[in-house]
């Protein structure tokens, strides 16, 4: 960070005249006079004004515990590689800081105008926009990346984002139509905020070649404050200033995303500053954070985070295809626990796939509090009895399953080792498998899916549609990874997409939200409070419960002295 360098403008001379006197006069102290020239007063230094208008500078380097994947939002699903893009690329609209409804400030759209009927979306983009390599973003851009997830070559895992979109249509370049096939409520906030890809460079890539492109990790470019500079594996992902950004050219020089697994090490690299910005400090490092903060001059700032963290089951799997014995297994967990002792109180258990920050959250569903006795009992009438090793068998299979979970997250860690107890408590093992987080991304998503447990959590789209996790239609080649289907509940969540009334459309989703909490397709964990240490004197920073990359634009370091 550059200090401000003061330099006098002016000094003053200051000629001193002494009267001799016959008694004390001016001279009170009747000092002889000096014949040698008047000297040369020190000036007075002038304090520096402390002053609130951005500055422009800086380089500020973020620690993150996982890997990005890839960097194009109609392919990616992990939360790595969401901040980096939402570092380069910008969507039509953006959301709002409280309530986290849809608006077009400091977004592309500079407005939308729905039809009466809600099945048309006229959007007028902004004049001025640019791509990171100099070319105009149009109408064009749009269409085309529209079009990306409507073609049957499309094979990303976004495309329930989109099945209400029928067409997308030019009316002239700044000027876009969207025609649904049908009133889809969420597609206004959560559809219109994709990053828009350049059709430029990408128009002449075979649609079922463009998820391995490597446009999506060597050379992505979009037309967000930042553009990219490198990614090198392992190490880093760097993104510089763009100068023509829209909304005008961001504060700081670069950002740089450090890849950290390990959650010590985080710590450590936070302490000797080799990282400045940490987001989701663990919460068992506050305190230790909170001790050397002004030491190393962070600050840290805290809130509920739009997420939620729980144990998924496989229910491809034969252990985890009974509901009840999913609701045996939430009952072994204490949840209460894990908040209290692993994350000191940091957060609240869950109950339901829906944060009690969102409009839609109903806390009025089944709960399956801490009863280890109770989960014996449903598991014997289940059909599962002990065997010679104590482990719960039934069938000739043993009640055994591996647990995995991502590198530095030491909560999740910590959780993946209190599971193992608690379940061996009522007759089950539960092995921990701990790893890398690209790995594990890879290992869970279609069509892989090589996990029998997980231990993880969503961050939450700021519509509270569940059907892109839960609906039966996203098992194959979405984020249903679990495999989870009740075809009563899809009738509902297809139904609530279409309800315009938001007090009806909140009726709804509380009845999906009971049936889901008694289904138990998930162990809904907890909800996290989230803490984030940054450099103390970092301004214009607005906490975003889902997004801690929220308007990074307007980020800037103040000089200290």
């Amino acid at each position: 960070m550059r200090k401000p360098a003061w330099l006098l403008l002016s000094m003053m001379l200051v000629l001193s005249m002494f009267l001799a006197a016959c008694s004390g006069g001016n001279n009170a102290n009747n000092e002889p006079e000096s014949n040698e020239p008047p000297a040369q007063e020190e000036p007075e230094k002038e304090e520096p004004q402390a002053s609130n208008e951005p500055v422009d500078g800086g380089d500020l380097v973020i620690g993150s515990s996982g890997n990005p994947t890839l960097f194009n939002p109609l392919y990616s699903n992990d939360s790595v590689s969401s901040d980096v893009e939402a570092l380069i690329f910008d969507g039509l609209v953006s959301s709002e800081v409280d309530g986290f409804e849809a608006t077009t400030e400091d977004a592309m759209a500079e407005s939308i105008e729905e039809s009466d009927d809600g099945m048309t979306l006229t959007v007028k983009l902004r004049e001025g926009i640019k791509f990171h390599d100099g070319e105009p973003l149009t109408a064009d851009d749009v269409v085309f990346t529209y079009n990306i997830p409507l073609s049957e070559d499309y094979d990303g895992i976004r495309g329930d984002y989109f099945e209400s979109l029928e067409s997308v249509e030019k009316v002239d370049d700044l000027t876009v139509k969207f025609h649904l096939n049908k009133v889809d409520v969420q597609f206004p906030s959560v559809g219109l905020s994709f990053g828009i890809l350049p059709e430029h460079i990408l128009g002449d890539v075979p649609i079922a070649e463009l998820g391995e492109h490597s446009f999506n990790t060597k050379t992505p470019i979009g037309s967000g404050p930042f553009k990219f500079v490198e990614n090198k594996a392992g190490e880093y992902v760097k993104v510089e200033a763009f100068d023509d950004f829209y909304l005008g050219r961001p504060h700081l020089d670069t950002i740089t995303m450090k890849i950290i697994t390990d959650a010590n090490a985080m710590l450590t690299q936070l302490q000797n500053r080799d990282i400045d910005f940490w987001s989701g400090v663990n919460l068992s490092d506050v305190e230790t954070v909170e001790g050397f903060a002004d030491e190393i001059g962070i600050k840290l700032e805290h809130g509920l985070a739009l997420s939620y963290t729980f144990l998924g089951y496989n229910e491809a799997n034969d252990l985890f295809k009974e509901k009840e014995v999913r609701q045996a297994l939430t009952h072994a967990i204490d949840r209460q626990t894990i908040v209290d002792v692993i994350m000191e109180g940091k957060g609240k258990v869950a109950d339901v796939p829906e944060s009690p920050l969102s409009w839609a959250y109903n806390d009025d569903v089944p709960r399956f509090e801490y009863d280890p006795e109770k989960a014996k009992q449903m598991l014997a009438d289940a059909g599962w009895e002990p065997g010679s090793d104590g482990i719960l068998e039934k069938d000739g299979k043993r009640f055994s399953f591996e647990v995995k979970t991502n590198q530095g997250n030491k909560t999740r860690e910590d959780i993946a080792v209190l599971l193992q107890d608690q379940f061996k408590e009522i007759g089950i093992e539960a092995k921990p498998k701990i790893m890398e987080f690209g790995a594990l991304i890879k290992d869970i998503n279609p069509p892989n899916r090589n996990f029998e447990a997980l231990l993880l959590g969503w961050s939450l789209a700021t519509d509270p549609d569940p059907s892109g996790i839960f609906h039966t239609k996203n098992i194959e080649n979405g984020n249903n990874m679990i495999a989870y289907s009740n075809p009563e509940l899809d009738k509902l969540m297809d139904e609530q997409l279409q309800e315009r009334d938001k007090e009806k459309r909140k009726e709804l989703i509380g009845k999906i939200q009971q049936q889901l909490a008694e289904d138990q397709p998930y162990t809904f964990i907890y909800y996290p409070e989230e803490y984030r240490a940054m450099p103390a004197e970092m301004q214009g920073y607005e906490f975003h419960a889902k997004n801690y990359i929220y308007k990074a634009h307007k980020w800037w370091l103040k000089p200290t002295e």
